[in-house]
């Protein structure tokens, strides 16, 4: 039988690693005073797609239940556990989750995520031990070969609000200024704003760096309080994650937001080897309104599988075989409990020798070995 686009099976290494990157993240969580929440898998599709969240229902796997109504599998988890929150009203304000996102619009339509999600605190607090949980968990991963991106959602909300683009034009250039299109940037902007204006944007497609390549933006917006607020904002998360050990750390000014409810702060994580994204968040204040609640939200979802592929291995444990039959299976289940650092299997014929590091039979005798006894 054969599997639907999207869909693989797993097996061995892959499944292993994903228990262990599972086994650290809660243990990181839970120190650090997260408590754990889940949603269920199934969801109204009004979950996702109403106007604070945003949603295309397109992207989801879906289907009418027996009342007419769309119902979708989880597409999001921040948005689930806002809607899981606000009916609990629960006074506490850290929390992790764990479990699969469906989308259609990947290779694959199931990801892994594990995240955190920090409400009802102070601003520079939630952004930092959200930053810092995954700096964290990362060491404890053993995986340090990575980098930090920060970007802010108000830098081209304001920079844009005075060219007065219909949802259209403003959903183009946002599209465009996210795959760093400088050619449809140029063009909206002519079409709409001053010699100023294209000049400013068309810049920000490129302006990301380091905190020092940057600081020349101080000045460029000085005359501007909101952006030069963002940007002072920026720059004293990213000093505060170099003083925490993170080796690089860059500012995308240009960086828009995907969803309606981002509303300041973005962070992502990249492993450099191959560029890909480790984790993904930010503050999302916007998407409790929905709920006519003014609460302070951040936090991020890192992505399992990218974890479990790039896990720093421990050293594997030795393969042993004892050589049994039926009567002796009890011997040889009582002598499995001497190899304790060890994966021990027991056979009753014959084996390959290539498959195990040591095979001995129930009085210990030493068959075949390749390691030190």
């Amino acid at each position: 039988m054969f599997l639907p686009e999207g869909s693989q099976d797993e097996t061995g290494q892959i499944l292993d690693n994903k228990a262990t990157t599972s086994a650290i993240f809660r243990e990181i969580a839970q120190a650090r005073n997260f408590k754990a929440i889940a949603t269920p898998v199934v969801e109204y599709a009004t979950t996702f797609t109403n106007k604070h969240v945003g949603m295309k229902l397109h992207r989801m796997l879906k289907w009418f239940n027996r009342d007419g109504e769309i119902e979708v599998l989880r597409v999001d988890w921040t948005t689930a556990i806002a809607r899981a929150l606000m009916k609990q009203q629960s006074p506490q304000t850290k929390w992790f989750y764990e479990g699969s996102v469906f989308r259609n619009d990947k290779d694959g339509i199931e990801s892994k995520q594990a995240g955190i999600e920090i409400i009802r605190t102070e601003a520079f607090l939630g952004e930092v031990e959200s930053l810092l949980t995954a700096v964290a968990y990362l060491k404890e991963l053993g995986i340090s070969n990575y980098l930090i991106e920060l970007g802010h959602t108000g830098i081209f909300d304001e920079i844009v609000a005075s060219l007065n683009l219909d949802e259209a034009d403003t959903k183009k250039l946002r599209e465009a200024m996210h795959d760093k299109r400088r050619d449809i940037v140029y063009e909206i902007a002519l079409a709409h704003g001053t010699e100023k204006q294209v000049t400013q944007l068309t810049q920000l497609v490129d302006a990301y760096g380091s905190v020092t390549e940057l600081r020349n933006y101080q000045s460029i917006w000085k005359d501007n309080p909101k952006l030069t607020k963002i940007l002072d904002h920026l720059i004293e998360l990213a000093n505060l994650l170099k003083q925490s050990g993170v080796d690089e750390v860059i500012i995308d000014l240009g960086r828009v937001k995907n969803l309606p409810y981002y509303s300041g702060t973005m962070f992502r994580g990249y492993v450099k080897t191959d560029g890909e994204t480790c984790f993904s968040g930010g503050r999302y204040d916007k998407l409790y309104e929905q709920f006519d609640e003014k609460i302070s939200a951040v936090g991020l979802a890192f992505d399992v599988d990218v974890l479990a592929k790039h896990l720093q291995q421990v050293q594997a444990k030795p393969h042993i075989c004892i050589l049994a039959d039926s009567k002796t299976h009890v011997q040889a289940e009582q002598l499995r409990a001497s190899y304790s650092n060890a994966v021990v299997d027991i056979q009753y014929e014959q084996v390959a020798a290539e498959q195990y590091d040591k095979i001995v039979t129930v009085d210990n005798e030493i068959i075949f070995s390749k390691i030190g006894d």
